[in-house]
């Protein structure tokens, strides 16, 4: 089978590409002694878990379910950060973890104990290591405030008056340079700020972060920098990402964590879909696709982004400019604007590019959208469908177990 024959819309995973951003991953761990993590909130492709693992250290989740998922399908190490916890999944947590970060004080006190208790029976070759985060109130990022951790406000890490009040109201000793003594338990720091960005702006932010917290960076083993680095992408400044991860290394004695998403499948994946109809409103010349940028490819509205699509070009690059939406009730439900060498017709194929991240992991059946089909293109060119989506799981999701009964549960409100 070829990829113009599968019914769509469907996605499709590039095995060969994807193998050769591990490459350069696996390269700059083995170039600088750092670690690096695959974060499953961009791409949760389990199946490629196995090969993954073979050139990288492990996973960070965002949360339980992720979490369970990185320990089952990859099996190496295992991160875990979230604003807050409940108490039943941080149960399972420090059975599955090797890295529980925590967003305040008030989640580390609550749990602390939780991890304590697991360390206090773990043999050698499992211990959970407590880390905090910080908010380094450093923003680089321009135009898309909704993936800033940075900005005012942020609920996500703690800024240098919250950590040190926290410090404080923990009773923790002040040393004679005005910072406090950490608790024994911690570990490790971690901040995240970057999003698709470079060496230059993650070097601005860890110097803005080490003004602040070079006193508490000499108590602990550990640093996490977070995600949002595109080390695959072509350009990047992987030599200078080298030079500072050394710097660390070396000032302060520490293990390096990067946890990259998008790098991992950057241009590794792509969404076909087709035109259904073709109309005008006015000067705008509009596609109606079988996708929906809603439903299939959200952070195309929420960042927002324009994704790239094959045999296309910039509006009035080509002949013939073409705005192309899907089939849902949401009027902003658009893919963007394209050009095309001859008009679009119902019945022809597109391909949008870079469509392996953000996608699977993020899609919703809003309005009764299908959710497309799951395909690898392997390294020798021969297709196979890792999951097929219909109706009872659209079905499913919104109420009963699926085969028409209820649940009888008594709960009391």
């Amino acid at each position: 089978m070829r990829i113009e024959e599968l019914k769509t819309p469907c996605y499709v995973i590039d095995e060969k590409q994807l193998k050769k951003n591990l490459s350069i991953l696996q390269k700059v761990e083995k170039d600088t002694g750092c670690k690096i993590l695959l974060a499953q909130k961009a791409f949760s492709c389990f199946y490629e878990y196995p090969l993954i693992g073979q050139y990288i250290s492990g996973t960070t989740a965002s949360g339980l379910y992720e979490a369970r998922l990185g320990y089952e399908e990859m099996g190496k190490e295992n991160h875990v950060f979230a604003p807050a916890y409940k108490e039943k999944d941080m149960k399972e947590l420090v059975q599955i973890c090797d890295h529980v970060i925590f967003n305040s004080f008030a989640q580390y006190v609550r749990h602390r104990k939780k991890v304590a208790a697991r360390n206090a029976v773990s043999d050698t070759s499992h211990r959970v290591s407590i880390g905090l985060r910080i908010n380094p109130e450093y923003s680089t990022q321009e135009g898309h405030a909704i993936y800033d951790p940075c900005a005012p406000g942020s609920r996500l890490g703690m800024t240098r008056e919250a950590f040190e009040k926290g410090l404080a109201g923990l009773g923790m000793r002040r040393q004679e340079d005005g910072s406090y003594e950490l608790p024994e338990d911690v570990e490790g720091l971690h901040f995240h700020t970057l999003c698709e960005q470079d060496a230059d702006d993650l070097e601005c932010t860890f110097y803005a972060f080490e003004e602040q917290f070079a006193s508490y960076l000499k108590q602990v083993r550990w640093l996490n920098l977070g995600g949002g680095h595109h080390i695959t992408r072509p350009g990047y400044q992987i030599e200078r990402l080298k030079k500072l991860i050394g710097y660390i290394r070396e000032t302060y004695g520490l293990a390096v964590y990067l946890e990259p998403g998008e790098a991992w499948a950057l241009n590794a994946g792509y969404l076909v879909t087709t035109v259904l109809d073709t109309l005008r409103n006015g000067d705008t010349s509009l596609a109606i696709l079988d996708m929906s940028a809603a439903c299939h490819t959200p952070d195309v509205i929420e960042m927002p982004y324009r994704p790239p699509l094959l045999d296309a070009g910039d509006p009035g690059e080509k002949p013939c400019t073409v705005r192309l939406g899907g089939p849902t009730c949401l009027a902003g439900d658009v893919m963007g604007d394209y050009s095309f060498n001859t008009p679009l017709a119902p019945g022809q194929r597109l391909v949008f590019g870079d469509m392996a991240i953000y996608t699977t992991c993020k899609n919703n059946t809003f309005n009764g959208m299908p959710l497309p089909d799951i395909w690898l293109l392997r390294q020798d060119g021969s297709l196979a469908r890792l999951a097929h989506f219909g109706y009872q799981d659209f079905r499913c999701r919104l109420g009963g177990r699926g085969d028409g009964a209820l649940d009888t549960t008594s709960v009391q409100i």
